[in-house]
């Protein structure tokens, strides 16, 4: 019976502020709770984050909700406001307890990026979909009941998509459930028993937002394509389409008695359109960015507007009455014609990192946002050095060039608008860059090596009570010598490539259920490395070694030398080498050792290597501090066997 290989195991961070008051990139969904006067925004930076609404707010920020690692596409209120539930691009599906903001449970039943939900207030039902094509039904008061002992949840399926699902819509009795995909149709269903209505066709493109009427009898849909169609599905048609936007439509809302739409997408603007007859519409207001999601306020008399940017505005909406004037009518659509031109609210978002450069060091990233400022960070440290500001990033990135080469040992990811580092996959590549401490500025000591992801894998995980956390003589060794990194740093561990298994912050790894699920993730060569000490395999670069061609060498030496080195000696060494056993044993220009042509007074002996020995890679003479592999990287840069070659200065 076969044995299904078990998937290679990601340890990431990402490198933050320990309160992250701001998105940090687009903001996908908005919920509002009008009784508490609440706004949860979701946001693509993995954050969702709750504000107050309230006319006299200055500081508008409540708490952040965190336990995401990929982007919130889509979240959902139920209860009355007691649940939240979420939507990630990191395949799950997470049940928050909303006022408190903490996250109640994780449902891992899509394969792939959750999209979007759809939720039934009547009944308290949400469906999910996404990417992996399914559809689950989930019964919210049973996901809410759910604790670490009773965590096992059943689902209702609905089948029958063959492409991905961008957006969902129930009616508020659950009576109709209706998904937009891809494949450029909508598919009905009735939830109740899961059985397949009908199939709509019309879309040219993505179906990409949905809202049904309450009775379950018509049905909006908004389209890559450009239109808004209204179906009726008692019918099974299309009734009117509506060409009010010049791109891609993302974002539909619904008045309550279903008469209006407000509308929006890629071309920036929100436009309120009577369905009735779609030639009386208005273009509300024009964003910074393409809209993503749109949300009313408690009164409906305005519209909180989220898009690829990271504000969330509030706009106010006109009467329903002014629609009909000839003023907003087709014949003079331009965006000259706004009902508004300023925000009634702004919830101001920060900027993303959208460029990056790793330095040669392979420890320092230099970084540029979305509002061209330039910063540095310490991947070793999980920490920013310096906000530069906003200075000509190439000339930084120019200015921090040394000629040194040290292995990749870490990849960086900017999907969320943070600093997100993966570490290597496995030992090879995490544990391949040994430096010298003493050029590391993490001690004085001249010799002393050390491997900065060993280094870095003892930090972040330095909290972690493992039994094994002792040495020969039975004392407890935490974390690694020289430094300890933020306590806020979220901690990732998830499939190459692919979902979730465990995020926590750096600081939580000394509880109990911590160290437990820990236990059950952190892959066993981590474990040797970050908990039991285990020094990393060395490097070893095989070389030859010859005499340069302007030295009369006896036959004998003009064989090639194949000396095998660890990657990370300095030429000095080379040419210590050199004098000690090739020099020393004899000239190099024929002459034997005992020939008598040094003298007594001759004091070559007490000189450094390098002042006796030169060495060359491609006729250029080397740098003694300089390291085999950089020698390699930046001079050999041939996959040919790597030579060096030697010329004695002195005997």
């Amino acid at each position: 019976m076969g044995t299904t290989m078990r998937k290679k195991t990601q340890v990431s961070f990402v490198i933050r502020d320990e309160e992250e008051r701001r998105h940090k990139n687009g903001v996908s969904s908005l919920q509002l709770d009008p009784i508490a006067g609440r706004l949860y925004s979701a946001g693509r930076d993995g954050i969702i984050r709750v504000w107050h609404t309230g006319t006299g707010s200055q500081d508008r920020y409540v708490q952040s909700m965190e336990h995401h690692t990929d982007w919130v596409n889509d979240i959902v209120l139920c209860c009355g406001g007691k649940n939240l539930i979420s939507a990630s691009s990191d395949t799950t599906v997470k049940v928050w307890n909303a006022p408190k903001g903490f996250c109640m449970s994780t449902l891992r039943t899509h394969k792939d990026y959750v999209r979007t939900l759809a939720y039934a207030k009547d009944k308290e039902q949400v469906a999910s979909a996404g990417l992996d094509r399914a559809i689950f039904l989930w019964d919210v008061n049973t996901l809410t009941a759910l604790t670490a002992s009773n965590n096992t949840v059943t689902t209702s399926s609905l089948v029958g998509n063959k492409e991905s699902i961008y957006s969902l819509a129930m009616n508020p009795p659950g009576t109709i459930l209706v998904s937009g995909s891809t494949e450029k149709v909508l598919r009905v269903w009735d939830p109740r028993n899961c059985s397949r209505l009908m199939k709509l066709k019309g879309h040219a493109d993505n179906v990409k937002a949905l809202v049904i009427s309450r009775d379950g009898t018509q049905c909006v849909s908004g389209s890559s394509d450009g239109t808004i169609k209204l179906w009726s599905l008692s019918q099974q048609r299309c009734v009117s389409t509506i060409r009010v936007h010049s791109e891609a439509v993302w974002a539909i809302l619904a008045t309550d008695n279903f008469s209006h739409i407000i509308s929006g997408g890629r071309d920036r603007l929100v436009i309120i359109t009577e369905l009735r007859n779609p030639d009386n519409f208005m273009i509300v207001c024009e964003e910074t960015a393409p809209i993503l999601k749109l949300c009313f306020t408690a009164d409906q008399q305005a519209v909180w507007v989220s898009t690829s940017e990271s504000d969330v505005r509030c706009w106010k909406l006109p009467p329903l009455s002014s629609l009909s004037s000839e003023a907003y009518s087709t014949t003079n659509y331009n965006t000259n014609n706004v009902y508004q031109t300023q925000p009634m609210y702004n919830i101001p978002g920060g900027p993303a990192i959208k460029h990056y450069t790793v330095l040669n060091d392979k420890r320092h990233v230099l970084t540029k946002d979305t509002a061209s400022n330039v910063a540095l960070y310490d991947v070793l440290k999980a920490s920013k050095l310096e906000d530069l500001g906003q200075v000509d990033y190439e000339e930084e990135v120019k200015k921090r060039f040394k000629m040194v080469y040290v292995p990749n040992w870490f990849n960086v990811d900017l999907k969320t608008g943070m600093l997100t580092i993966h570490l290597g996959q496995d030992e090879t590549d995490c544990l391949s860059a040994w430096v010298s401490a003493k050029e590391a500025g993490l001690t004085t000591e001249n010799d002393q090596k050390v491997n900065f992801g060993a280094l870095l894998l003892q930090a972040l995980l330095e909290h972690w009570n493992h039994p094994n956390r002792v040495n020969e003589a039975g004392q407890k060794v935490v974390g690694n010598s020289f430094f300890s990194v933020p306590v806020h740093t979220p901690l990732i561990f998830s499939e190459v490539g692919g979902r979730t298994l465990y995020r926590l912050q750096v600081g939580d790894a000394g509880g109990e259920t911590e160290g437990n699920l820990l236990g059950e993730t952190v892959p066993s060569w981590v474990v040797d490395v970050a908990v039991e000490m285990s020094a990393p395999k060395l490097n070893k670069l095989p070389f030859y070694l010859l005499p340069h061609s302007t030295c009369q060498s006896k036959q004998d030496r003009q064989k090639k030398d194949r000396l095998v080195a660890n990657d990370f000696i300095q030429c000095r060494k080379v040419a210590e080498h050199v004098v000690e056993k090739i020099v020393g044993g004899g000239d190099v220009n024929g002459a034997s050792a005992g020939s008598g042509k040094g003298s007594a007074n001759d004091d070559s002996g007490n000189d450094a290597p390098e002042e006796r020995v030169e060495l060359l890679c491609c006729d250029q003479v080397l740098d003694p501090n300089m390291d085999l592999r950089t020698v390699r990287h930046f001079i050999w840069k041939s996959n040919v066997e790597f030579t060096l070659h030697y010329r004695v200065l002195k005997q």
